[in-house]
């Protein structure tokens, strides 16, 4: 993995990573992939691009459970003051309910718009086995299958470790969350995890063709094959081939246990990680806790047709709803990330500099990583960043 410096520099941190959508393939940090999903689907069918009107581009906005709204309409706020030409389509969802019209309606509104921004919507372990979550169904409708996280050290935030810089590619279609169970004999349940030599193999030349684009020099698939070896076994197998394609990279893998304690000893020693849906949940919520928390790090969910931005540990946050503490970062960065995918790469650069300096220069912090700073107030002073920049804006 490339050296890193004490400390990271706010310019290294701003940069826009993140890849767009294009046609039918999907484009990693610039470099396009093609998928390996319906080779044999004819012109004509392919999805059409993003809805853009007179400049201006359509995104599905899903404002979720918890802080999901709240937050959201600050990103609104912010993307107001700052002129960006994004028009929001609100879709409702209602966690409560049993059945999938809500859900399905937000499903048919991505597909319209190709892109959408969302908050958490909340799974109720409590509602019967047969309601699927929310989150999931829109990632396997719409085959979302790379969820990417890039969990990197702050100058501004003081955490136990420094000089984190880990890359996160997590499949996101399969494995544990195949939503299939079944107890055909009182107290005894089977629950089925796929693992398809597919999908292992398109979500590992992701990881790999991401880490050459960047520049990196490492890929870790995390696994368990030494207890699932038919299951985990598929998936580090289909690393190994595509590794070999890739000889200016190095490849290496952990047991998924092991990796959580070299997170938390030496986290510095990982750089690009690719693992299957489980492990990738658990992971990508111990990188959040080493750079600071979950209200820091934004999420990207990318398919062959669509993108859909998030943040990176979908939680909640409940228990913090509408009480102005929350940390604003994580979904006002999601809403950087999704402004390079539509190639808004100014716009992004303005507020993503703005939340930095807020939080690195000026150390406005909330609650959640030792200040004493609102969700308005932090809010506030990205807007007033952006101003003094010359940023084109609205009325402030």
């Amino acid at each position: 993995m490339a050296a890193h410096s004490a400390v990271l520099s706010v310019s290294k941190i701003i940069n826009p990573f993140w890849g767009g959508r294009l046609g039918n393939t999907v484009k990693v940090f610039g470099t396009t992939l093609t998928s390996h999903r319906n080779k044999t689907q004819r012109a004509g069918e392919n999805i059409p691009p993003p809805a853009k009107y007179g400049g201006r581009h359509t995104v599905t906005l899903i404002p979720g459970d918890g802080i999901g709204p709240e937050l959201l309409n600050h990103v609104r706020e912010v993307f107001r003051f700052s002129c960006v030409p994004v028009d929001f389509e609100v879709v409702h969802v209602n966690s409560a309910l049993e059945t999938e019209e809500d859900i399905n309606n937000a499903i048919t509104a991505i597909r319209r718009n190709g892109v959408a921004l969302k908050g958490n919507i909340e799974t109720k372990h409590t509602m019967p086995p047969s309601v699927k979550s929310r989150n999931n169904l829109l990632r396997t409708s719409l085959d979302l299958y790379a969820n990417v996280m890039h969990c990197q050290s702050l100058p501004g935030v003081q955490t136990r470790h420094q000089n984190i810089d880990i890359m996160i590619i997590r499949e996101n279609t399969e494995g544990e969350y195949s939503s299939l169970e079944h107890e055909n004999v009182p107290g005894v349940v089977e629950s089925l995890k796929i693992i398809t030599r597919n999908n292992s193999l398109r979500i590992a030349e992701y990881a790999f063709r991401l880490a050459r684009e960047k520049g990196r020099r490492r890929v870790t698939a995390v696994h368990k094959a030494n207890i699932m070896k038919l299951g985990d076994g598929l998936f580090l197998q289909c690393c190994r081939e595509v590794a070999s394609g890739y000889p200016d990279i190095t490849f290496d893998s952990m047991i998924v246990d092991n990796t959580t304690m070299q997170l938390v000893s030496k986290p510095q020693q990982f750089d690009v990680m690719v693992m299957p849906n489980l492990y990738g949940n658990v992971v990508s919520n111990v990188c959040a806790g080493l750079v600071g928390g979950p209200g820091l790090v934004p999420g990207a969910n990318y398919g062959r047709d669509y993108a859909v931005f998030e943040t990176a540990t979908r939680n909640t946050g409940k228990s913090i709803a509408d009480k102005n503490i929350a940390n604003p970062t994580a979904m006002l960065l999601a809403g950087c990330m999704m402004l390079d995918h539509l190639k808004l790469h100014d716009h992004a650069s303005s507020i993503r500099n703005a939340i930095f300096t807020t939080m690195n220069e000026n150390r406005l912090h909330t609650a959640d990583i030792g200040g004493q700073g609102t969700t308005s107030e932090v809010v506030q002073s990205v807007m007033r960043i952006i101003q003094s920049k010359g940023q084109l804006t609205a009325e402030f």
